[in-house]
C-alpha cells in the first residue's frame, strides 16, 4: 500500500488516478501518523515552496516525513516534492525538509543580450539522460522524454545523489535521491508510459 501525502498540492489526484490505472494499491493521508505508518510514501506537489513547506508545518507532516525517512521508509518526491526535499529553496527564501544537502534554484535566462532568453516556467516534454543506474529509472531509454512544468530545479550538494539530467538551457538535475528516498522534477503521472513506469517501479522497489 502507497500512501499519499496530502498538504493541499495540485497533482494528488492525478497521482493517485495514475496509480490505480496501474492497479496498485493506494492511499491518501494528511496526518502525521499514517505518514510514520506508512508501508511507501508518495510526496507528490504543484505550488510554491512557501506555501507548501507552511502546510507540512501546520499538520505536522514534516516531522512525521522525517521520522518515515529516518526509518527507511521507501519516498518517492515529485516536482515540488523533489525540490523540498533539499535544504532551501530559493523561491519564497523558504526553508526546507533538509532530507538531503543541497538548495533549489530558480533557472536564470541567459547573460548575453543576443541570446533568446528562457521561457519560464519550462513547460513541456524533455529528454532526460540517466546518469547512474537506479532501479526507478532501470526500463529508461536514450531520448525518452518527460513532462515539466517548473521555474526551479533541485541541486544537491553531493552529486552523487544525482541520478539523471535534462537540459532547459544548460544541464540541470531530475532526478535525485540517497538510501530510501528518490524524487524527480518531471511529472510521472503526466509522462505518458515513461512516466507511468517509473510509479510501477516505485511499487516494486
Amino acid at each position: 500500500m502507497i500512501t499519499l501525502v496530502d498538504y493541499k498540492a495540485g497533482n494528488l489526484t492525478s497521482v493517485r488516478r495514475a496509480l490505480t490505472h496501474l492497479g496498485i494499491p493506494c492511499q491518501v493521508s494528511a496526518e502525521p501518523e499514517g505518514i510514520r505508518r506508512a508501508d511507501k510514501i508518495i510526496f507528490p506537489g504543484v505550488g510554491a515552496a512557501g506555501a507548501a513547506m507552511g502546510v507540512l508545518r501546520e499538520r505536522g507532516l514534516d516531522s512525521a516525513l522525517k521520522d518515515a525517512f529516518a526509518k527507511g521508509t521507501q519516498i518517492l518526491g515529485i516536482c515540488i516534492g523533489c525540490q523540498i526535499i533539499l535544504d532551501h529553496s530559493e523561491e519564497d527564501n523558504a526553508k526546507c525538509l533538509g532530507l538531503l544537502a543541497g538548495k533549489t534554484i530558480r533557472f536564470s535566462s541567459p547573460a548575453h543580450p543576443l541570446q533568446n532568453p528562457l521561457k519560464i516556467p519550462h513547460m513541456g516534454w524533455n529528454a532526460v539522460t540517466v546518469t547512474q543506474y537506479h532501479p526507478l529509472l532501470a526500463h529508461l531509454r536514450p531520448g525518452d522524454e518527460f513532462y515539466f512544468v517548473h521555474s526551479y530545479y533541485p541541486q544537491p550538494a553531493d552529486a552523487s545523489q544525482i541520478y539523471a539530467t535534462s537540459d532547459y538551457g544548460s544541464e540541470f538535475p531530475v532526478a535525485i535521491g540517497k538510501d530510501n528516498l528518490f524524487a524527480v522534477q518531471f511529472h510521472t503521472e503526466k509522462s505518458a508510459g515513461v512516466g507511468l513506469r517509473v510509479l510501477e517501479n516505485f511499487s516494486k522497489w
